[in-house]
């Protein structure tokens, strides 16, 4: 008998490129403006994840530069009346803003009632085990991260950013394991810009779903990487390898159909959803399944060739459920379409008949990657 259940959704990097935050403050939505397409996902979902990839320490940081990221004091409450709950905080851009910013970040996403996972305000904070009720589940949340761009990790007492260390979360998997229905893991790793996981990645995986995990979630290269299912013991672990970016600015200058796909796959990420279900046995124990992996592929719009050359006065960069896209945009084009069937080459039309043969060139292409059966279910 089912007695819980829970629906989790996890997208990936939420970068603050400068040009990212000049679109929200062109927005009349500001900052949630930038992903509103996507939060009726986000909001039919119990727990919503995503890696946060820059500090949020306007008062304690300075202003963000390329490869030194802040993000605005309002981007917490942004995510969160989106929907988000989860955040990982470990990863390389951690401490852009140094200690003080590890700190001020944390402060601004738990006073927003988001909760951050894999850094904390000394050691202890960072490696506590973040449980969030959902559904009848008790779900834990461990966040690591095998990179660095800048590692201030000192005395213990301080700000810390959890390092991954497979043997050490092993342990703590299984600790996570102990105490609740379900764990969810956490991974900064990989190669930037790969499409495939390195042996380590899935070493990694394969002793971390022993452990226990039911879901992994990488984040890091910026591209989409597979997503499987690992089997032991009767379980199953979904290991999302990348989840890509979820908002960015880069590969701006991608013009598709002039340039091959892989060209434009930093634009590309996914809504991976699934359901916890908590069974309860004959015997008077439970366990719990993971069941219905789906992947909604997602694709970041961004009018920089048009903004440069001054066709547009307005920075747009928009995150949009690719599916619903192409809906919209064939419907488009059926109401312009008159009665004879033929497209008289509109402006409009023509637009509209590009943006569409992009839309499925990148589900093409998110399918292709992320594996047969999670981007169209039968």
């Amino acid at each position: 008998m089912a007695v819980g259940e829970a629906r989790i959704l996890a997208v990936g990097d939420i970068m603050m490129h400068q040009d990212v935050q000049r679109s929200a403050r062109q927005s009349s939505g500001g900052l949630e403006g930038l992903w509103s397409d996507v939060e009726p996902l986000l909001h039919r979902a119990d727990i919503a994840f995503a890696n946060l990839e820059t500090p949020v320490a306007p008062v304690t940081g300075q202003p963000g530069r390329p490869f030194l990221f802040n993000a605005p004091a309002e981007l917490p409450a942004a995510l969160r009346a989106s929907g988000f709950t989860v955040l990982s905080t470990a990863n390389n851009h951690a401490y852009d803003q140094g200690r003080k910013g590890v700190v001020e970040t944390l402060e601004r996403l738990r006073a927003a009632g988001l909760v951050p996972v894999g850094t904390g305000v000394d050691r202890q904070d960072a490696e506590q085990i973040r449980f969030v009720e959902a559904g009848g589940l008790r779900v834990a949340f461990l966040g690591f991260t095998g990179i660095f761009n800048i590692d201030l990790n000192k005395e213990d007492t301080g700000p810390w950013v959890r390092p991954l260390d497979p043997a050490a979360a092993e342990v703590a998997v299984r600790r996570a394991r102990a105490q609740a229905d379900a764990v969810v893991v956490s991974l900064h790793w990989g190669v930037e810009y790969s499409r495939q996981p390195t042996p380590r990645q899935r070493e990694v995986a394969a002793r971390l779903a022993d452990a226990g995990a039911d879901l992994i979630l990488g984040c890091h290269p910026h591209t989409l990487q597979p997503v499987e299912v690992l089997e032991h013991g009767g379980r199953r672990t979904l290991v999302a390898f990348s989840l890509g970016n979820f908002i960015s600015n880069q590969d701006r200058t991608y013009q598709a159909g002039a340039e091959p796909p892989p060209e434009g796959d930093s634009r590309d990420g996914v809504a991976l959803q699934c359901r916890l279900v908590k069974w309860r046995l004959p015997d008077g124990s439970t366990r719990v399944e993971l069941q219905e992996p789906h992947c909604e592929p997602l694709w970041t719009m961004n009018n920089w060739r048009d903004y440069t050359s001054g066709r547009t006065g307005r920075r747009e960069i928009r995150v949009t459920p690719v599916n619903a896209a192409i809906a919209e945009t064939e419907a488009e084009l059926a109401r312009l379409q008159p009665a004879t069937g033929d497209l008289p080459g509109r402006a409009d039309s023509v637009g509209l008949e590009a943006l569409l043969r992009t839309l499925q060139v990148r589900k093409e292409r998110a399918s292709e990657i992320l594996g047969p059966g999670l981007v169209d279910r039968d």
